[in-house]
């Protein structure tokens, strides 16, 4: 089916004398990769494209690898538009073979949007020196073409930085932290172990965004012992928490505590382990 694909665009390309080409791809002498975000939380490649726009490859902190690549456009589509992505041998490689990639839509007033494994496919076109490009009838007059190339020139230097960035990122998004639930040892303010692991996730998170509007911190007791006892000691709980997420650079009128002691169980405590999950402080984060 590509193969047909291709061989159509390639008839496409046969124009007319009132046909024309606008071909938008950066010269050898201008054509850079640069990182724009580079940090536990984001990385980012940029590619600057002449008169169009720029390329711009992101992966974000995440469980899972991700990759999105978009090519933002100064001017948008006006209409829904179909474009065919193609690996282009650049004049300097005569003889290469150039290869279909993939069939893609540019929505109206979006910028072009290609994810994983496309988005990798076209890193790896990059990276052996071919120049991925975007072919696309003119939306103000269908006779007309649009072709748009990524220049792989001064490409790899960026790419390894772009590589050694995504190797950095959290194994975890903020969507993971947004609403978490920590446990405590039985009459202490001290952590389990995995809840101390999951609150320095959050903490290492903070460092790298700024963005953090307001953090809710409810802390919980079992009902074992006295309730003003128990009152208090959800009180410790909380002000622990909110101290411990302090030094990871949250204001201090950010971060809001309430102590409810042990009302409001979310099980019975008539045994350890049911009074195990009602020793807990929740915390909820928001983002501007």
């Amino acid at each position: 089916m590509w193969q047909r694909v291709f061989l159509a665009l390639i008839g496409c390309l046969s124009f007319s004398l009132q046909a024309e080409l606008r071909h938008f791809v950066a010269d050898i002498e201008v054509s850079q990769w640069h990182l724009s975000q580079d940090n536990p939380l984001s990385c980012q490649l940029e590619h600057d494209i002449p008169a169009y726009g720029k390329a711009v490859f992101t992966s974000h902190a995440s469980k899972e690898n991700n990759l999105n690549f978009s090519l933002d456009m100064w001017i948008k589509p006006n209409k829904v538009t179909q474009v065919q992505l193609i690996s282009i041998a650049p004049t300097w490689r005569p003889g290469k073979v150039s290869e279909p990639i993939t069939a893609l839509s540019y929505q109206q007033s979006f910028n072009g949007e290609v994810s994983d494994g496309i988005a990798w496919s076209m890193l790896t076109q990059l990276k052996s020196g071919m120049q991925p490009t975007f072919y696309y009838n003119d939306w103000y007059n269908a006779q007309n073409q649009v072709a748009v190339g990524l220049s792989s020139v001064n490409f790899n230097a960026g790419f390894r930085a772009f590589k050694a960035c995504v190797a950095k990122l959290l194994p975890y998004s903020f969507e993971d932290i947004a609403f978490t639930v920590l446990s405590y040892r039985v009459g202490s303010k001290e952590l389990t172990s995995y809840a101390q692991s999951q609150l320095n996730k959050i903490k290492a998170y903070f460092v790298f965004d700024p963005s953090v509007e307001l953090v809710l911190i409810d802390a919980y007791s079992d009902s074992y012992g006295s309730r003003s006892s128990n009152q208090t000691l959800s009180q410790r709980r909380a002000d622990a928490v909110k101290a411990l997420l302090m030094e990871s650079g949250i204001e201090e009128g950010r971060i809001l505590t309430v102590a409810h002691g042990e009302k409001r169980y979310v099980a019975s405590n008539r045994s350890m382990d049911e009074r195990a999950k009602n020793r807990r402080v929740v915390i909820r984060i928001t983002k501007s």
